[in-house]
Order: structure tokens, then sequence, then C-alpha cells
């Protein structure tokens, strides 16, 4: 089997963190997650209360790439066809013709996904995951680098439509962004304080770039008892007492693809179970269907991951070397 260097993916991902990190202080964990999704093809919801940075984030993330962008708001009122596009009559040629929504955008950016109703929700399914759209019959495909970046505010309820467990399994990562430390908020207000570093930033990674290292990050090694102790995490997710509906098919090769991108991260060609540990929680947690649904606020879908990995045995160093 052909050797793939992945020192070109590494450094892609480390000259858009550093880019990210012109507007957006601390948070390390969060823009690498951010680019986990991104290099495996995978969406992102970025979930947490409002000032935290979410939107920021995104659009510092959108910046940072040399692709299309578009913000969609999301309210009550929007409708699919507001994200696809319409075929409408022109009067000048006669004829019928599709004018192109937002989600034709290679990165998009839905905020606040929750206002919107199950319907337009539901219309972003086929694009997460078939990339492609469907209008009148006729189906488009979406132009690849493709990303879902979308944001929702937790805590307010009046107004919202909570996302239905097949639109939450879309998304790759779950990411919470969490308050600033003491430290990091002081640098905030003095790195915004006469101006938005934002609107200075420019975009340090091409289309092409993206798309080639999608297409060998899969290349990294996983041995057969690393995607054992994957299968075993899944597998105790649905015989846990407090969940009603543990984690499926498609949850465990997103934290395939995720373990994957981190290990380049990481700087290595091969994962290791520190690479799992790492991916567990935002690959897994969302996709959790708990009993009790109240629980969801008490963040025990994060527990009870912890409480998997701290119970599962880990493959030893001389497994993860017979590759």
């Amino acid at each position: 089997m052909e050797t793939i260097d992945f020192t070109q993916i590494r450094r892609l991902a480390d000259g858009i963190k550093d880019n990210v990190h012109q507007v957006i202080v601390g948070k390390e964990d969060v823009v690498d997650l951010l680019l986990v999704a991104l290099i495996s093809s995978g969406h992102v919801l970025l979930e947490d209360v409002p000032g935290t940075g979410k939107t920021l984030l995104a659009k510092a993330m959108a910046k940072s790439l040399g692709c299309s962008f578009k913000r969609i708001q999301f309210t009550p009122d929007l409708l699919p066809s507001d994200l696809s596009g319409i075929n409408y009559y022109n009067q000048k040629s006669g004829d019928f013709e599709f004018r192109e929504g937002p989600i034709f955008s290679q990165i998009v950016l839905a905020d606040e996904i929750n206002r919107a109703t199950p319907r337009t929700q539901s219309s972003l399914l086929e694009c997460m995951e078939e990339r492609q759209i469907t209008v009148d019959g006729d189906t488009r495909r979406l132009e690849r680098p493709f990303l879902v970046l979308a944001t929702q505010n937790p805590i307010e309820n009046q107004g919202t439509f909570p996302l239905p467990e097949a639109q939450l399994d879309r998304f790759l990562i779950k990411i919470q962004m969490g308050y600033p430390t003491s430290e990091e908020a002081v640098h905030i207000l003095r790195r915004f304080k006469e101006s938005n570093p934002l609107e200075r930033l420019e975009p340090v990674a091409a289309a092409k770039d993206i798309i080639e290292a999608q297409d060998q990050y899969a290349h990294v090694t996983v041995s057969d008892d690393m995607l054992r102790y994957m299968i075993a995490i899944v597998e105790r997710t649905r015989s846990h007492s407090e969940v009603a509906m543990g984690v499926s098919p498609r949850g465990s090769q997103s934290l395939l693809k995720a373990v994957q991108v981190y290990a380049i991260l990481q700087g290595r060609d091969y994962a290791t179970p520190d690479d799992v540990k790492a991916m567990a929680k935002p690959v897994l947690a969302h996709r959790i269907l708990l009993k009790n649904a109240m629980r969801h606020r008490e963040n025990l879908s994060e527990q009870i991951i912890d409480k998997i990995l701290s119970e599962i045995e880990v493959p030893s160093e001389e497994q993860l070397l017979e590759r």
C-alpha cells in the first residue's frame, strides 16, 4: 500500500487554527473539533448560551477558508425554499430558471437553527447527509467542501423547536463553547477594544487543499483492536440503564472518522485510545436518547460517556503497534 505523508494536512490545519486565533481567544480544543469536522466532511452543532462567541467562531472559520460562505438566520417563518432556492419564470427568456438558495454555499452558518419549524429543519437532512438537494424533482449536487455550522441556544425554550434525533445524528460533532477564563476575558476586551479583527481576516486555505485533505485522512491506520475498542464503547451506550436509545452505526462510523483526523492533528499516522477518548464525548454524547428527557440539561449524556470510557478495557500499546 502506498505510504501517505500527512504532514501537509497538519500544516493546513495549523494554518487555519492560527488564523482563527487572530479573532478567537483560547478555545484550542474547540477549534480542533471544528477542524476535525471540516477535514472529515462532517457538520458541527455549536450549542451554548448567547454571547459566548458561537457565531464569531463560525465566521472566523469561514473567512479563513477560500470558500463561498452564507449565513442563514433561522426563524419560525423560514421556508424550505428559502434555503434551497426556487424555480421562477423569467419573462425576458420566456422560461423557468432556477435561483439558488444560500444552501448552495460551501460553508453555511445556520444561526439559531432550533428557531425554525421542523419542516424547514428536515429540509437540511438531504443536504447534510447526501450533499445534494432536490427542488421540483431536479436533484442538484452541492459543491465540495460542504460544511454546515449550526448554532443553538440550549437555555431558551420559547419560540424554539428542538432538533429531532434524526437530525442530531447528522451532526458529526456537538461543541459547547463555555465561558472564557478571567485572563482570556481580559484578552478579549483588549483585542476588540479598537476594532473587530474579524474584518481584517484573510483566507489561508483554498478549497482544493481542503478537498485533498478530505480524500486522504481515511488512510490513517486504525488497528482491529482499536476498532473493537470503539465498538465496545458504542455498544455499551445501548445497554445503559439511563439510555432509551444508544449510538447508531452511523455514530460509530463518525467516531472512526473523527479519531483518524484527530490523530493527524496530533502528528501521528495511526490512532490511539487517547484519540478515541478525546473524540468520544463530542461525537457520541448528542446521539444518546435518555429515558428522562429532562436529564439532558444536566449533561448526563457526557457523564455516561465518561463512565463508559472508565469501564471499557483499553487496547495495549503492543496491540496498537501491530500495523
